[in-house]
């Protein structure tokens, strides 16, 4: 189940290319610790940058999960869910720069600190930081091809491609545009305003003639 690049590739043994993302450690307070966040940034992203855009996010942890495979035989990690969890903090915290947060009520701060305040609090109960790093920089990495480089430079080297758009089919959420109704809403209100100011010229035009 555990990742070992010369079982992987020397013995072919490729389920363990998927099976130790799926494995978080023996039940403990560092296990419930990486669920808990597991659960809720992976639903934040689903509901939040990523919603109605299946594909994108698939595709987003298809990216990390490869990062991280490739960054594994270096650092002698052997499961790599921490990791990929970490990954997708880091990607709502950055997302969410403006969010305020806090620790335990101990101090506040703004969501792009996220991961560094829960990678300190993970080494504290025990979790190794390596672990944890990695997905912060396969979360890094995510976050400057997606949303930085393509700023820079008009090109978007991590476009989610046809095949795996065609896998989820076409879920994304088309933008609605109000144009139209705020304009109605606003003849409406002139409209609505001019009404009595008119009856009180006529009003006025009338006793002038008498």
């Amino acid at each position: 189940m555990y990742f070992n690049a010369k079982l992987i590739f020397h013995e072919y043994e490729l389920w363990r290319l998927v099976t130790n993302f799926f494995f978080f450690g023996a039940l403990g307070v560092d296990f419930v610790f990486h669920m808990f966040f597991l659960s809720r940034y992976c639903r934040m992203l689903e509901e939040g940058s990523f919603q109605g855009r299946s594909a994108d996010f698939f595709y987003m942890l298809l990216f990390g999960a490869t990062l991280l495979t490739i960054f594994a035989p270096f650092v002698n990690v052997q499961f790599l869910g921490t990791s990929l969890t970490f990954m997708m903090v880091y990607v709502w915290g950055r997302r969410n720069a403006s969010t305020n947060m806090s620790f335990l009520g101990l101090f506040s701060f703004t969501a792009p600190y996220l991961p560094w305040v829960l990678l300190i609090f993970s080494t504290m109960i025990g979790s190794q930081p390596t672990t944890d790093a990695l997905g912060m920089i396969a979360g890094h990495a995510y976050y400057f091809l997606k949303d930085v480089y393509p700023d820079l430079t008009g090109r978007e080297p991590l476009k989610t491609p046809k095949l795996v758009q065609a896998m989820f089919g076409d879920r994304r959420v088309p933008a609605v545009n109000t144009t139209g109704v705020q304009h109605r809403v606003i003849d409406r209100g002139a409209r609505e305003n001019a009404a009595p100011v008119a009856a009180a010229a006529r009003a006025e035009d009338h006793e002038h003639r008498e």
